[in-house]
């Protein structure tokens, strides 16, 4: 059958249905598994859009292809918490490792298209990577900001990790959702979610 690669692709892909992450949805109830994450962040970049920064350089569609195919590495790489700092270590091997085996699955040239499209999102230097970039790391400040904060409190996650690791990625994107980043610290940090 002439489409058997890309059907086992989908397959393939569907374990990222499995893939734990350390956030928790917005009703508290369970952590959310990557593949929520991905629909969730796809939706969340055609509603950020008109705020972004050089938006006349940003292809929105391509954004959302990175945003649909960025976390498929971790079906074989796992969730990595961003402010787990031991686990930061080699995250970018691992995860290079997992791309190819995953896109390797299909044919030329959409297995290069696939791979160059992750590698793109994973170096933040054009201005469609920025974007990309900055709505997968405020989609889960949203979600801990506006719940109990579990996934924080649970790993004592501090102000200055979260200035650390989300504020440039956030700001350099769209001067609003770096006010919206300043305005739902201020109020996680009056609601003790993260510690001073």
């Amino acid at each position: 059958m002439k489409i058997q690669k890309e059907i086992d692709f989908i397959l393939a892909v569907d374990a990222l249905k499995n893939v734990q992450r350390r956030n928790y949805n917005a009703d508290d109830s369970r952590r959310e598994n990557t593949a929520e994450h991905s629909w969730q962040i796809i939706i969340l970049a055609q509603i950020l859009y008109p705020y972004a920064k050089n938006r006349a350089d940003i292809d929105l569609l391509r954004v959302i292809r990175m945003l649909s195919i960025h976390d498929l590495v971790e079906i074989e790489a796992g969730d990595t918490f961003l402010f787990d700092e031991k686990a930061m270590v080699g995250k970018f091997e691992r995860e290079k490792i997992s791309a190819q085996k995953i896109f390797g699955i299909l044919d030329e040239p959409l297995r290069s298209e696939f791979f160059e499209l992750w590698l793109e999102f994973e170096e933040e230097k054009t201005p469609d990577a920025i974007f990309a970039c900055s709505i997968d790391r405020i989609m889960p400040f949203i979600l801990n900001s506006h719940t109990s904060g579990k996934s924080w409190t649970e790993a004592g996650v501090t102000e200055k990790q979260i200035r650390n690791m989300l504020e440039n990625a956030i700001t350099r994107a769209s001067d609003e959702m770096g006010e919206a980043f300043e305005t739902l610290l201020s109020r996680s940090l009056e609601t003790d979610k993260v510690v001073r």
